[in-house]
């Protein structure tokens, strides 16, 4: 029923600037635009982060960071936490290793009050490469 996230929009009061806070992050201008939202594609998937203005918000969407966490798979996620500070986020959620299983999860809020979350997660590198991941 599910086969994969299609996108995930963050909201912002300020478009332009949310938008080139995450041309910075992440490297890459946005593939799509168009007035009041600017979409990226980014990781093995070409997975999509749309940041819309804040004006097209659902009536009652939150204004405040919480709800539903989505993590993104990184590499070195004590790099990329830094960075995300470095960058004027601020944290959300520390550094939590999660049992022994190479599970570390963290997440800040953005300037623009979304959660962003990060994620190494061993499982994501097998199913990357192929293999089958072990349910245990």
């Amino acid at each position: 029923m599910l086969r994969g996230v299609a996108t995930i929009n963050f909201w912002a009061d300020d478009l332009e600037t949310a938008k080139a806070w995450y041309t910075e992050l992440l490297g890459i201008a946005p593939y799509f635009e168009r007035p009041g939202y600017a979409e990226f594609r980014i990781g093995d998937y070409q997975h999509e982060l749309g940041i819309v203005d804040r004006r097209h918000a659902p009536p009652g969407a939150a204004k405040d960071p919480g709800g539903a966490v989505a993590y993104w798979a990184v590499d070195d996620l004590p790099a990329v936490h830094a960075r995300l500070l470095a960058l004027g986020a601020t944290e959300y959620q520390p550094v939590t290793a999660h049992g022994d299983g190479g599970f570390v999860t963290a997440a800040v809020t953005d300037p623009f009050g979304n959660v962003l979350g990060i994620m190494c997660n061993p499982h994501y590198l097998e199913v990357l490469e192929g293999a089958t991941p072990d349910p245990a």
